[in-house]
């Protein structure tokens, strides 16, 4: 029979990664696809993502395992995603702005359910490890477990927006926007439950570290190659600066609140 404390700390990890739902489930309360919508959700996911990496992911891994172990590892995952977007065809964006609002099969479109993809798998990567640093500190601490876990729900949910906003503007499928957001949280509780069958026994400080340097490099890649030239391209210049600002400003209350 599993020990409680097991499944308490499986149950944090599961409630953190899903709050990811929250955020997912802001497509449902747009009734009009706008331009200046997608710019401010473009520009508010980059900020998260940016902020997160170089204020929390790679600052940790630096002092755990070293400037040269951390930042290898934050450019390898720069190069890994590199050589993925090489390996995905990049449409070609002709930049008409009424296509973004339109439920067709643009060009537009499929660029923009391409970043969403994207953006999912960094925050579903990114998430693992949360989802083994929550349930460790939770078999450890169950005081310190809640709190961390609390400060992972409140800025997954700005995550789940990242992801379901271009999803949402190149569907126009609310459902189909929150789905694949909402699973991109999944990967908080799976990454428990393989740390508790696997790699618990055999997980230190050093591969925790690294594997969150690797995750900020992904981020780091994704926010400048994708999220932000994407954000600008529709005109909006100060509404991405404003959503941008919006999103390291979430990402930083949320942190505090830890």
């Amino acid at each position: 029979m599993i020990d409680e404390s097991i499944l308490f700390a499986l149950l944090l990890t599961t409630l953190a990664g899903l709050s990811t739902g929250i955020g997912s489930a802001i497509a449902y309360f747009i009734k009009k696809p706008k331009v200046i919508y997608l710019s401010l959700s473009l520009g508010f996911s980059a900020g998260v993502m940016i902020y997160i990496s170089f204020v929390e992911l790679l600052p940790n891994a630096l002092e755990n395992i070293g400037q040269f172990w951390g930042v290898t590892a934050f450019f390898i995952g720069i190069l890994v995603i590199g050589i993925i977007d090489i390996f995905i065809p990049e449409e070609i964006n002709p930049h008409h702005f009424t296509q973004i609002v339109k439920n067709t099969n643009s060009k537009t479109n499929a660029k923009l359910m391409r970043t969403g993809m994207f953006t999912a798998l960094a925050i579903a990567i990114h998430n693992f490890p949360e989802g083994l640093a929550t349930f460790g500190t939770a078999l450890t601490n169950v005081k310190l477990g809640i709190m961390i876990a609390i400060a992972i729900a409140i800025h997954n949910i700005p995550e789940g927006i990242s992801v379901s906003m271009p999803i949402y503007y190149a569907t126009n499928n609310r459902n189909k926007a929150f789905v694949y957001s909402f699973l991109s949280g999944i990967a908080e509780p799976i990454g428990a439950m393989i740390g508790f069958l696997i790699l618990m026994p055999f997980l230190s400080d050093i591969l925790l570290s690294s594997m969150l340097a690797f995750i900020a490099g992904i981020m780091v890649y994704i926010s400048i190659d994708e999220l932000l030239p994407m954000a600008y391209q529709y005109g909006h210049n100060h509404t991405v600066i404003l959503g941008f600002i919006a999103g390291m400003l979430v990402m930083a209350l949320s942190l505090l609140m830890l």
